[in-house]
């Protein structure tokens, strides 16, 4: 399996992964709870993935790469899709990915089998009853946060290292939640075209509710509209940093500050929406777009009446693509509370002997015991490896890994793109992402904490989203993205807060100079540069 993409990895290690959280968090517990996830569904057989590092995620030069010859074995073994299926879903349209090569292996009907009941599973599921018991075991960990202040270092390292197996189950049935949005949606997309509107099926799946990673945008619009100098607004925000705390840029390396280690992160977001009008609350926005919505679902009802099997079919597959396109943020949400607690054990362990909370993510799992015996004889070394770490900042990941991984020396370095600036009347071709069309100022914005580079009703040009990215989509008109695809993040996000999307448009942010006028369309993934600056 040789192929390894930065698909869809930008959206969760947009950076360098500090070695703490890769040896503590990562290689224990996230993947192999990946690895549990492609066992449980049927994709790979036991003997196909190594037992403790199993191949299904790369790390190269510091950065997260995915398995994308894992992905397309899914592809190639679930019943009714492809490989290149699976491209377009998870990879986009980048022109880096080569071809799919079949190999005899790929084929086993055992798995395929075994997939069919998983995909029949997730297209009859009425309900989500163990990511509400994942909620809970997610909300019982930070209620067991003691007064980290006064444990000593040993109960600190004891408490990062407790959450292995939650994170491992937690992030299997993630897995599981990721792989089932392409189920709903792809039937749904098939009754579409059928009916001569393909275009309709991201209306069908567009502000679905009780999407978890669109509400902390929901609550800081709320917040902006309070004066800051208010006691509602002081107890508001305190509510708010207790309920969405563990969120912030960066926010799956126990390394990064979040929203509730540094909150000023959350008072320049907040700022950012003052200025927008009232009539742009991604509540009213959601609101519109839920009558276009349930428009949709009877226009299709209507067209299939007098063939009852395609209704009952539809409905299926409809409930499903909800389900499991929320159920994919909740479970993400889930992992990143219960990844916070070990960060903060961590944060407190720095305090504690006297160390950045960025040196001590510079440790290693196997090497928290002799720290804690002996912290100062730590001190060099951690000071080189961040000095080294900090190096991969420099380096821009290559999207594609096939067979051999480049040397450091060959990357290209940040800052050094070779794309060509765009011209007027240009159309940049991306994938399809939230529906509408709007035209406004692009606004490129390389990091989430500089929001008041963006104005509202501009275009946000990102070079990919994390939830750290969200609150920057409510005063905005629209949103780009360079990398992405059907299940990524900013899709479902901004079909929540109810604004047209398109991603994977290849160097966007390099491309689209800072203040053209563009029209974004959601529904036939299209930038066209409408003039230059």
């Amino acid at each position: 399996m040789p192929l390894y993409t930065r698909a869809n990895a930008g959206e969760v290690l947009p950076d360098p992964c500090s070695p703490l959280c890769w040896t503590v968090v990562w290689e224990p517990g996230v993947i192999m709870g990946w690895r549990d996830s492609q066992l449980s569904a049927g994709t790979m057989d036991d003997h196909e993935l190594h037992p403790t590092r199993p191949e299904v995620v790369g790390h190269f030069g510091g950065y997260l790469f995915i398995n994308g010859s894992a992905a397309r074995l899914f592809g190639a073994r679930g019943p009714g899709l492809s490989p290149e299926m699976v491209d377009a879903m998870y990879f986009g349209a980048h022109p880096d990915v080569p071809p799919y090569v079949a190999e005899p292996w790929h084929e086993s009907p055992g798995n395929t089998a075994k997939l069919a009941d998983w995909m029949g599973r997730v297209m009859m599921a009425e309900d989500l009853p163990h990511l509400r018991d994942d909620r809970d075991d997610a909300n019982a960990a930070r209620a067991s946060r003691p007064d980290l202040a006064e444990c000593d270092e040993a109960t600190l390292v004891k408490r990062m290292t407790s959450f292995t197996a939650l994170l491992r189950r937690m992030f299997e049935h993630h897995l599981d939640m990721t792989a089932g949005t392409s189920i709903g949606p792809g039937a749904l997309g098939a009754i579409t075209a059928a009916l001569g509107d393909p275009m309709m099926l991201l209306t069908l799946i567009t502000s679905i509710g009780d999407v978890d990673s669109a509400a902390p945008s929901r609550a800081m619009w709320e917040l902006s509209r309070l004066s800051a100098d208010s006691a509602e607004y002081r107890a508001k925000f305190a509510a708010f940093i207790d309920e969405f705390g563990s969120r912030g840029p960066n926010e799956w390396d126990i390394r990064s500050d979040t929203w509730e280690t540094k909150p000023e992160l959350v008072t320049v977001l907040v700022n950012a929406m003052r200025g927008a009008d009232d009539a742009e609350s991604p509540m009213l926005r959601n609101e519109r777009n839920v009558v276009l919505r349930e428009a949709a679902e009877a226009r299709v009802r209507e067209m299939l009446a007098a063939q009852p099997e395609l209704v009952a079919q539809f409905d299926m597959a409809l409930r499903s693509a909800h389900l499991y396109l929320a159920g994919r943020e909740r479970a993400k949400t889930n992992i990143i509370k219960v990844l916070h607690e070990v960060r903060m054990a961590a944060f407190a362990l720095a305090a504690r002997t006297g160390y950045s909370s960025s040196q001590v993510c510079m440790l290693l799992a196997d090497e928290l015991d002799a720290f804690v015996a002996q912290p100062e004889e730590f001190r060099a070394r951690l000071a080189q490896r961040e000095r080294q770490y900090m190096e991969l900042f420099e380096l821009e990941p290559p999207f594609i890994v096939n067979g051999v991984v480049p040397p450091l020396s060959d990357w290209a370095r940040k800052g050094q793109s070779q794309a060509t600036i765009v011209t007027a009347g240009e159309v940049l071709e991306g994938m399809p992402g939230a529906p509408g069309t709007y035209t406004g100022k692009a606004r490129i914005i390389l990091d989430p904490a500089d929001p008041f580079a963006l104005e509202p009703g501009e275009v946000l040009i990102a070079p990919f989203t994390d939830p750290a990215w969200t609150p920057l989509f409510v005063p905005a008109g629209a949103v780009v993205v360079n990398v992405g695809a059907v299940v990524s993040h900013a899709i479902i996000v901004s079909r929540e807060l109810g604004m047209p999307c398109v991603v994977s448009v290849t160097d966007a942010t390099d491309r689209i100079p800072d203040g053209a006028i563009v029209t974004v369309d959601g529904a036939t993934g299209t930038v066209t540069v409408v003039s230059l600056p």
